[in-house]
């Protein structure tokens, strides 16, 4: 085997990244402190063909140079926007069709492996605080909670890890 350039990849410009069919899946990013993670959700996005990534609360917003050491450009290919206060958001996307599932621990959470999400459907997949991870008040108002499981000491993954998990496994199952 031979490892391949990146110029044998074939990947898409940022041009052509717009016009290509994203899946059916937002990322909201609620008051996530590291630079680098916001980087590194928006690589991922850009990976997977997310339609959009919501910044909000205190969650930096590009240019940053330490954003774009790690998203390496997918600023400029991935859509995104700042809305200040995710509860101005969370009906929007409601009103706009989709399901908004918080990505955290809570009781009655459906484990991430038990939840097939629809060809037809449009989610809005929101993340929180590296610390507090998603506010009540945020759990509250969405539709429902996935969980990604979790079986060692360590009670929570890092944010761009989740965001990565959940993102495989979204795009995963919507190609079957």
């Amino acid at each position: 085997m031979r490892k391949l350039r990146n110029e044998e990849l074939e990947r898409l410009d940022v041009d052509a990244f717009k016009k290509t069919e994203k899946i059916p899946v937002c990322i909201v990013l609620d008051n996530i402190r590291s630079l680098n993670n916001i980087g590194s959700v928006f690589r991922t996005s850009d990976a997977f063909l997310v339609e959009k990534i919501y910044l909000c609360g205190i969650t930096a917003k590009p240019p940053h140079k330490d954003i774009h050491k790690t998203a390496l450009g997918a600023t400029d290919s991935v859509e995104w926007e700042y809305v200040e206060e995710i509860t101005d958001l969370l009906p929007r996307l409601g009103s706009q069709g989709y399901l908004k599932l918080a990505i955290e621990q809570a009781k009655g959470a459906r484990m991430l492996h038990e939840f097939m999400p629809q060809k037809t459907g449009k989610y809005a997949l929101i993340f929180g605080n590296e610390v507090k991870g998603v506010q009540q008040k945020v759990v509250d108002a969405c539709d429902s909670v996935l969980e990604i499981p979790q079986f060692g000491t360590k009670h929570s993954l890092n944010i761009s890890v989740s965001v990565g998990v959940v993102i495989w496994d979204f795009w995963s199952k919507l190609q079957k």
